[in-house]
């Protein structure tokens, strides 16, 4: 997922064995379905939280749904990204694309996540999944900027970027995650591979940071995301929009049902 041209190679199949037994079949594609899913970790209303999203693409039964190029959440009013404590450090495109998260400070990493995407080869659906790792890149006029690192093990073999960003949005919604995705090519003959399922996470959950301290260095989990201290009527609204290779934009919504304080301290 290549913020510079370089669609690199997503999920590409490395089984040359398995793709020899296989005769390529034409692709079908279907008008896709989007199911989109938001959750806070903790949840306690005035609380520091971790922001979980996710969503899943299907077609209807054997059918491969078209490749995602763009998706697109918007989240509720108030919830405090800019004084979270993440991201205090900026990593640079290219050193995250030399080394991983490696070659980032470890005060860039605002989140984690997971991709999976298939492909058909004749009668057989592959699937594969990717681990996602979020980092802050510089500023863009102004914006957020973030880098989703998608790696994948052997024998997939997967290190690409994509480029996001945390907008403004009006209404109901305080902002909104804009993620590219690239046009991933698999094997020759073969469509372009479809993600069919993506969660990513933005918040301390599974981070660890760094400050020097007395000429020390100790290590700390960031604060977190902080949700307002009321519910707005009917709970948190989260609204996706998902934009296809064959143009079709599909829309999807979530409501995150508000909860009582008592329930929410219990839930710590």
């Amino acid at each position: 997922m290549s913020s510079s041209g370089r669609s690199g190679r997503l999920l590409s199949i490395g089984l040359a064995a398995a793709i020899a037994a296989f005769c390529l079949a034409p692709a079908t594609y279907a008008e896709p379905a989007v199911s989109l899913g938001a959750s806070f970790s903790p949840y306690r209303l005035g609380g520091r939280t971790t922001v979980a999203l996710s969503f899943q693409i299907s077609g209807p039964s054997g059918a491969i749904p078209p490749a995602l190029t763009e998706a697109e959440v918007r989240y509720p009013a108030n919830l405090g990204f800019a004084l979270s404590g993440l991201g205090l450090a900026v990593c640079a495109p290219p050193m995250l694309e030399a080394a991983g998260t490696s070659g980032c400070p470890a005060n860039s990493l605002m989140g984690r996540g997971e991709a999976v995407a298939e492909l058909r080869f004749g009668a057989q659906l592959v699937s594969e999944s990717a681990a996602i790792s979020i980092a802050r890149a510089p500023d863009q006029e102004g914006h957020i900027a973030l880098l989703l690192y998608v790696s994948g093990p052997s024998p997939v073999n997967t290190q690409i970027l994509s480029p996001a960003q945390l907008l403004p949005a009006s209404g109901p919604f305080g902002g909104r995650l804009n993620i590219q995705l690239p046009l991933i090519a698999s094997v020759p003959g073969a469509p372009y591979l479809a993600i069919v399922r993506m969660s990513v996470t933005l918040g301390p959950q599974g981070l660890t940071y760094f400050e020097r301290l007395g000429g020390r260095t100790l290590a700390y989990r960031p604060q977190g995301i902080l949700l307002p201290k009321q519910c707005p009527r009917g709970g948190f609204p989260f609204a996706g929009a998902f934009t296809f290779a064959d143009g079709s934009r599909v829309t999807a919504r979530k409501l995150v049902s508000c909860v009582r304080r008592r329930a929410a301290r219990a839930a710590d």
